[in-house]
């Protein structure tokens, strides 16, 4: 019996390491051989050939104002004035102990470094704007030692990029350029730059996120590395394993260490090949004030899982306002393709070619529609009869309403034009001021009845039962809003 056992679980055990050792799916196996494949050997070969497509960028600028000495001891990094005692007396010691020197203000030459990369024989190098912007002469350094005056082609300071040029010569290693969006978060990626002047410094590490929004301009949209990036990496590129630009790092986050972001090729590339062509970036303009949608609209709007961006503004002769679009509409899509943030939407449009015609998806009162725009070129310079009726009666909502009329709007300063009834007070702790709504608030729609008046508010407010919810459809000078009340 007991030799029956032995064989029996003899068995057991060869069949359990068979399943482990010969099953290609097992977990374990398919773990080891994705660790294999996650960890490079080295960067050593990469490097090589990428750095001398890598250049370091010197620049020198005039910096008005400034006694030499204050600037030396005291200037800031962009040459601004700094006090460190916040008061005269230092000022007037300066003066007493200078003369005329320690009290004029005198231009001086500021010095700075960055790094760029090579995208072509004819000497076409691509960089960050802040690098060179304002730069009275800009040199570039090769990986061979070799230096070249550059000449500034484009710059485009609402993506912090700058097409700079050097000379051109058949011994120029350019770097290719690569797809960001094949781009994984945890991709391994290659930083070369010159932090610090540290020239031709190679820095690894892998994509911590996308789509990162810094607050650095309307067009956020960077590759977040914990690949180091210091300053002087700025204009540098970031690299995939096989060698292709990805990113163009940019810009860090003081205190943050091992966090950096890079431009992403995909948009970058478009504005390169303008600045190339055209010296400057023509962006398309369609002409409304947007907003994303919070949970509270979806809900309002019963969008379900529908995703869009709802339209605050619609500037009066634009291509918005002549193809038909209006306020509290929901752009859902441009040319088939979906449509879920702001973000997303500026990016499309600015992105389009100018007096292209396109196609807006929108959903207006419950209703899908297509509608016709024909695109216009941005300009980055830009961003009824009322009736005098009043009252000054608080409802069961701890607030007072009136009629907007031409002394109302200038008080709470909004467009005199504005349909609704406008929120005058707000009585403090009550059940308007704990839902959010504020002084200056224009009501629109209440459980989504339009409100011209103030008796359609006080009519739809009487027709509600005592603990009904009521859902506001408001505008305010940051966009519309929608809040709930209890009754």
């Amino acid at each position: 019996m007991k030799n029956f056992i032995y064989q029996q679980s003899f068995i057991s055990i060869l069949f359990i390491l068979f399943f482990i050792c010969g099953c290609g799916d097992s977990p374990i196996v398919q773990a080891r051989s994705y660790d294999m494949q996650m960890v490079p050997a080295n960067f050593s070969k990469l490097a090589k050939i990428a750095r001398q497509g890598v250049v370091n960028i010197r620049t020198e600028k005039t910096i008005k104002g400034g006694g030499r000495v204050f600037k030396y001891f005291f200037g800031g990094p962009q040459g601004e004035q700094k006090n460190p005692f916040g008061n005269d007396q230092f000022d007037n010691f300066f003066d007493r102990f200078f003369g005329d020197e320690g009290s004029q203000n005198k231009d001086y030459k500021q010095k700075s470094l960055g790094s760029g990369f090579i995208i072509d024989n004819e000497g076409y190098i691509v960089t960050n704007n802040h690098v060179i912007e304002d730069a009275d002469d800009i040199k570039v350094k090769l990986s061979n030692g070799d230096e070249y005056k550059a000449t500034v082609v484009g710059r485009d300071p609402k993506t912090d990029l700058a097409l700079i040029k050097i000379p051109e010569s058949k011994d120029l290693k350019p770097l290719p350029w690569g797809d960001s969006k094949k781009m994984l978060v945890g991709d391994w990626v290659v930083a070369i730059g010159s932090p610090f002047g540290l020239e031709q410094t190679v820095t690894a590490g892998i994509v911590s996120a996308k789509g990162r929004t810094i607050g650095s301009g309307p067009y956020d949209d960077f590759i977040q590395t914990d690949a180091s990036i210091n300053q002087g990496n700025s204009g540098g590129p970031l690299l995939n394993l096989k060698g292709e630009v990805i990113g163009i790092n940019t810009a860090i986050i003081a205190g943050g260490q091992g966090i950096g972001f890079a431009i992403p090729t995909n948009m970058a590339k478009g504005i390169i090949d303008q600045l190339k062509n055209e010296g400057e970036v023509t962006r398309g303009w369609l002409g409304v004030g947007i907003q994303n949608i919070t949970q509270e609209m979806a809900d309002y709007y019963n969008l379900g899982d529908q995703k869009g961006v709802l339209v605050s503004q619609v500037y009066e002769g634009d291509p918005a306002d002549k193809g038909g679009i209006k306020p509290q509409d929901i752009i859902t899509g441009v040319n088939g393709k979906k449509i879920s943030s702001t973000r997303e939407l500026s990016r499309i449009i600015a992105d389009t070619i100018v007096g292209k015609e396109i196609s807006i998806d929108i959903i207006r009162d419950g209703r899908k529609k297509r509608l016709y725009v024909v695109i216009a070129r941005r300009d980055d310079s830009q961003t009824g009869e009322l009736s005098s009726i009043t009252s000054q009666k608080e409802d069961k909502l701890d607030m007072n309403v009136e009629l907007l009329n031409d002394q109302l709007a200038s008080r709470f300063q909004i467009n005199s034009k504005e349909e609704g009834v406008i929120v005058v007070n707000v009585k403090a702790g009550g059940k308007a001021d704990n839902a959010g709504i504020q002084p200056g608030d224009i009501i629109v729609e209440i459980n989504r009845e339009s409100i011209t008046s103030v008796d359609d508010y006080y009519k739809v407010i009487k027709s509600t039962s005592k603990g009904e919810k009521l859902k506001f459809f408001i505008k305010r000078r940051s966009g519309f809003h929608v809040i709930n009340i209890a009754k």
